[in-house]
């Protein structure tokens, strides 16, 4: 099982990706994509193909790997099937750290830095507000507090906003994989790697706390000290992608979801299943939110919130007939 999905989850990705790199704003023949590969074509065919869309389904697989794991993890973690990386305040902290960057003029690196601190200080305050309790609601509660919390800091910051700001706050708000060079989208991946393999290599662990933390306890795991290192190591990553493409709704939530009704329950082939499926599913959405509008492209957030919405909907009706 293991190995066809491995294989299957690796045939979408590449198909995701090589559509990621024919289809945009102007579509490329597969004869000039295999041109470039092997060192050949024009100029203009390798700059669109290799600094301009190459970056971006890197970004854009980086993002939907990172989200769709991360999802799977908290959902388990937190044994709650709605958890996923935002639902710890992490993406509201970091966007108010982006946000506050932007207004005081900084520059993008400035502002990745910003937002990175900014759900790095929220988790902190997380996991100390939900110290006095025990388990996972405490961890739960506290986080959809401080998430109210940062959307209220945030609409302020708009308020305060100048009217050219405001643009650059919204479009960047509503998810953006647009601009990265490739030796940026090529850094994040190797940033993000070790934490991708550390989550997939734990995914036993996952299935040990999904019983609970007093069995997790009885069966010999020190169930606290892995539950806040699985959320750190989730939250330190998605605080880095918030921070650098903006906050995309509903992939964490939605492939997960659609993987377990396919996968069955086990972590050990839903997290290497969550990494390949998410990645293709973020390319795709990116994909039609530069194919769709007929002239220039609309932030990718709308597409993943427009498809994994009424997939998620659609999900839990077949569980409950199930």
């Amino acid at each position: 099982m293991s190995l066809r999905l491995l294989f299957a989850g690796s045939a979408v990705l590449l198909a995701a990706m090589a559509a990621g790199m024919l289809w945009g704003s102007t579509s490329v023949d597969a004869s000039e994509l295999f041109a470039v590969l092997f060192h050949e074509g024009d100029a203009t065919t390798r700059a669109v193909l290799l600094d301009v869309r190459l970056p971006r389904v890197i970004m854009a697989a980086n993002t939907g790997a990172v989200l769709a794991l991360g999802g799977l993890c908290f959902q388990n973690v937190l044994r709650n099937p709605l958890a996923e990386p935002y639902i710890l305040g992490v993406s509201g902290g970091a966007a108010t750290g982006c946000i506050l960057g932007i207004l005081l003029g900084w520059t993008a690196l400035g502002v990745h830095f910003a937002g990175f601190c900014g759900g790095l200080f929220t988790l902190v305050l997380v996991l100390k507000m939900a110290s006095p309790y025990r388990g996972e609601s405490g961890l739960l509660l506290s986080g959809v507090m401080l998430n109210a919390f940062c959307g209220a800091v945030i609409l302020f910051l708009i308020a305060l906003a100048k009217p050219y700001e405001i643009g650059t706050i919204m479009f960047w708000f509503m998810g953006n994989l647009a601009g990265p060079s490739l030796a940026k989208a090529l850094t994040y991946t190797a940033a993000l790697l070790p934490g991708l393999c550390f989550l997939v290599l734990s995914s036993h662990v996952m299935n040990v706390l999904l019983l609970g933390r007093d069995t997790a306890v009885t069966l010999g795991l020190r169930a606290d000290r892995a539950m806040y290192l699985l959320l750190a190591v989730t939250s330190v990553m998605v605080s880095a992608l918030v921070a650098a493409v903006g906050p995309l709704g509903f992939v964490g939530l939605a492939v997960p979801q659609a993987l377990r009704l396919v996968l069955g329950q086990d972590n050990r082939v839903l997290a290497p299943g969550c990494v390949l499926f998410g990645a293709a599913f973020v390319i795709v959405c990116d994909v039609l939110a530069r194919t769709l509008p007929p002239e220039g492209e609309m932030p990718v957030g709308v597409i993943t919130a427009l498809i994994g919405a009424p997939v998620f909907i659609l999900l839990q009706r077949k569980g409950r007939e199930g």
